[in-house]
């Protein structure tokens, strides 16, 4: 059994993604549900996904389920789309949208395809986290944990050197000269 990598950024930044492992016999909805897991997102909204190309066109939908729109061609549903069958090339590209009215947009690539060696017992699973993602409603909870993450990382507490209150340094030389000076008059 394959073990496929997604990479999935959101948008078009490079530096926001998240590493998805699954099977390529699972199907689109588990890929979909790890994606808005990964991105902290609830899944209380509309989704599709493309089968794409290097260019990032948008090619067969792949959605949640059949919304009412005109479709060029009949869609396949996630829930009955086995991920192995529609990956084409061994850098397949797929885009992801979520929420039609906010118009979540992510880039998904096949980055890896390798044996189920890994001894994981849940998969599809996230195996990397790289910047900062969106937050769904705006700033919440989750971005005030990262801050407190980046705070630990980089020691930005209260009374570390650089970080005291004023005037908690001692006086310089000069400072004092003046006082003395200022006290005889």
């Amino acid at each position: 059994m394959a073990l496929l990598k997604f990479r999935v950024y959101f948008e078009d930044d490079y530096g926001v993604y998240r590493d998805v492992v699954i099977k390529h016999t699972q199907n689109f909805k588990q890929l979909h549900t790890c994606i808005l897991s990964a991105y902290g997102f609830d899944q209380k909204h509309q989704a599709t996904f493309y089968r794409s190309n290097d260019a990032w066109q948008h090619g067969r939908e792949i959605t949640l389920e059949k919304y009412d729109k005109v479709y060029r061609t009949e869609p396949l549903l996630m829930a009955e789309t086995i991920i192995g069958s529609e990956i084409r090339d061994t850098n397949q590209h797929f885009i992801y949208e979520y929420d039609f009215v906010k118009n979540w947009f992510f880039q998904i690539e096949l980055i890896n395809v390798q044996k189920d060696e890994s001894g994981h017992n849940e998969i599809p699973y996230v195996s990397r986290v790289e910047g900062i993602g969106p937050q769904q409603y705006g700033v919440g909870n989750v971005l005030n944990n990262q801050f407190l993450d980046i705070e630990e990382k980089y020691d930005l507490n209260k009374g570390t050197e650089g970080f005291g209150e004023e005037g908690d340094s001692a006086d310089t030389e000069e400072e004092q000269t003046e006082e003395s000076e200022t006290e005889d008059f």
